[in-house]
């Protein structure tokens, strides 16, 4: 493992490890803990949309970097016993939908990692004095695909059954369960949480809102699949790093929590909205409106019609709901990635060395 300097503080502050943490979600966790004052390990094997750009701004002497995969025991139980966290964040994981095509890889980052963290994470919390034992906490993070689609009514909520329509979402299912049966088996405080689709800065250019934000301002075609009406809930990253800092301030083990945007958004109109805003921050200067340069493309494997969760138990019981609306986060991302080409360059370089190497991605 390769790693950059840590300061340990005698007065312990708390201590968070960050698997996945170079990652878009990732990242924004070990944002909102530096603000907390909380020292951070992160823990990422910068696979092809890991970035350690993502962590310049948090890095230094309380927030530890360490190049390593979740699937190697060894250097986990190492790493756990030597900085000694009190909440583990696990996002690290396969998350592109293109590398469904390589499903025993999915199963090896998502099933074997996630089953490698719990069983090492055990051992280190069994050892754990008896007060902080009961404060540790464990939180698997997932999404909201575990669950297929829904019809044109309803919620998913954590009693829906798992449905997941590729090998990804298979994975991440499993990843879940897994945690789960940690906690009924062992008593391993693990808290599953499912997030709706993330958008905001620092996301991989190739998602849908990055990619469709760079074309239009390049006067490329902006795609949309099929008639556009796929419905998502769509989550601002930030408020979802909240939502998962409090699962760990306030979660109960064993429980899951869904996190949402709450508005639900067919893909044409996001598509409408990023076009008007960059005619709004880059003007056309006498060119046709970019909203005429939506392209409809169709695709065999097209995906649920419609996600979105009830969040009402991570109300409740986390005191968590959404800040950002759909409008002001699209308007904060869409002007953040008009003022980062070069990231956006610097990032789609090394993953594209990355995946010439045969490596994968972590979350």
């Amino acid at each position: 493992m390769r790693e950059s300097p840590f300061v340990r503080d005698r007065r312990r502050p708390s201590t968070a490890l960050v698997t996945g943490g170079a990652g878009f979600v990732g990242s924004a966790v070990v944002r909102r803990l530096r603000r907390d004052g909380v020292r951070v390990v992160v823990l990422d094997a910068l696979t092809s949309a890991g970035s350690h750009a993502r962590l310049e701004a948090s890095l230094g002497a309380n927030c530890l970097f360490v190049e390593g995969d979740v699937t190697d025991a060894r250097a986990v139980a190492e790493l756990l016993r030597r900085v000694r966290p009190d909440v583990v964040f696990h996002l690290a994981a396969e998350t592109r939908d293109d590398r469904s095509s390589d499903p025993l890889r999915l199963v090896h980052a998502n099933v074997v990692g996630t089953a490698v963290l719990l069983d090492e994470g055990l051992r280190y919390w069994s050892e754990l004095p008896a007060s902080r034992r009961n404060a540790f906490r464990f939180i698997q993070v997932s999404s909201d695909d575990v669950f297929g689609g829904l019809g044109a009514h309803g919620l998913f909520s954590a009693s829906t059954p798992h449905r997941p329509s590729s090998p990804g979402a298979a994975s991440r299912s499993a990843a879940g369960l897994l945690a789960g049966s940690w906690y009924r088996t062992h008593g391993f405080p693990a808290i599953v949480t499912h997030g709706a689709e993330n958008f905001g800065p620092h996301q991989f250019p190739e998602q849908f809102i990055p990619r469709a934000i760079r074309r239009a301002l390049q006067y490329d075609a902006v795609r949309v699949t099929g008639a556009g009406d796929q419905s998502r809930d769509w989550l601002f990253v930030g408020d979802h790093a909240d939502g998962l800092v409090a699962a760990w301030r306030r979660g109960l083990p064993g429980q899951t929590y869904l996190f949402g945007g709450g508005e639900e958004r067919q893909d044409l109109h996001v598509a409408r909205e990023i076009c008007s805003l960059v005619d709004r921050f880059a003007p056309h200067g006498g060119r046709p409106e970019r909203v005429r340069l939506i392209e409809h493309v169709s695709d065999e494997a097209l995906g649920e019609s419609r996600r979105s969760s009830d969040i009402s138990a991570a109300r409740s019981a986390l005191g968590w709901a959404p800040a950002t609306t759909f409008e002001e986060g699209l308007r904060r991302t869409v002007g953040w990635y008009l003022g980062h080409h070069a990231w956006c360059e610097t990032v789609l370089a090394d993953a594209d060395a990355r995946d010439g190497l045969g490596l994968g991605e972590a979350a």
